[in-house]
């Protein structure tokens, strides 16, 4: 394992272990208190234990050889795994949504003092969690460590919201104000998720990497000495940070191939950062080189 993985695998773990810890503390709080904004807090870190339990494992997973059946290995066990994290937060918000338009309709006292005690707490934690996570890897090299920090990111913003809505219900007592903060905990939830399920479902459907220009790739490609066209070009991505390449490509008559491949796959590396290659050389039809004439056969009348 590399170092960089070495070390995003610890603060996971680390991360794992404060966020299972204060999950608790929550529940507890949130069925004390009565506050629905807590309970929804928790359960996101639930969500989130769940979450970065699941980044880990897809981590172990990916760095299992190839095999037989799998000549790709495990790679896209990240991809799953950021993908099922992105739509585990969209259940969350679905339950925060359902409970919150329930509390409208029939307001439950909350004991607003101990709640934003809870929620504070929750908050550091929170922090810290982010602050071990944040600039560990970034969502082009990791979209799977970007799906665990992104529900690190949703369950701060939660805290946030406790401690607002414990703070308007002790000043006001305006009880709604639980209710409708978990409403908005749960649209900023959604809205940091979008991104992370639709990119993995663009890496899952072999889409092209989106940093990539490939009108610009494929006018490279042709500028190339030697190289008189290119057809069937494929790219996608395997995993994230790992673009792949197919395509073929004609070469001039009477050039050296082995020298254009090798340009091929130097430019493709340089300025494209793609390593990944499958490059299938043909030959330019002979510049004397024509189709047979055909005549009609005579018929006789």
């Amino acid at each position: 394992m590399s170092p960089d993985r070495a070390n995003e695998r610890s603060r996971l773990k680390l991360v794992l272990v404060l966020t299972a810890t204060y999950m608790v503390a929550e529940v507890v709080g949130g069925v004390w208190t009565g506050s629905l904004a807590l309970l929804a807090d928790a359960g996101h870190m639930l969500v989130d234990v769940a979450a970065v339990g699941l980044a880990l494992a897809a981590m172990w997973i990916a760095r299992q050889p190839p095999t037989v059946r799998h000549t790709y290995a495990f790679a896209r066990a990240e991809i799953l795994a950021a993908l099922i994290n992105g739509l585990a937060l969209w259940v969350v918000v679905a339950w925060i949504g359902i409970e919150a338009i329930q509390r409208f309709r029939t307001p439950t006292p909350v004991a607003a003092g101990t709640m934003m005690l809870i929620a504070v707490g929750g908050l550091v934690v929170n922090g810290v969690a982010f602050g071990i996570l944040h600039g560990v890897g970034d969502r082009e090299r990791s979209l799977n460590l970007h799906g665990a920090l992104l529900h690190v990111v949703g369950d701060l913003l939660g805290s946030v919201g406790v401690v607002l809505a414990g703070l308007i219900i002790w000043l006001t007592g305006w009880m709604r104000a639980d209710p409708l903060v978990s409403l908005v905990i749960g649209g900023l939830i959604l809205f940091s998720s979008w991104r992370l399920v639709r990119e993995a479902v663009h890496i899952l459907l072999e889409g092209v990497p989106r940093d990539l220009d490939v009108e610009a790739l494929l006018s490279s490609l042709r500028s190339l000495d030697g190289v008189n066209g290119v057809h069937d070009l494929h790219v996608w991505t395997i995993t994230s940070g790992y673009p792949a390449l197919s395509a073929h490509v004609v070469c001039a008559h009477g050039v050296d191939r082995e020298m254009v491949l090798a340009q091929l796959n130097r430019m493709l590396r340089e300025r494209f950062d793609i390593s990944h290659t499958t490059i299938q050389l043909e030959p330019e039809s002979p510049p004397d080189h024509a189709e047979p004439m055909t005549h009609p056969v005579p018929t006789l009348e």
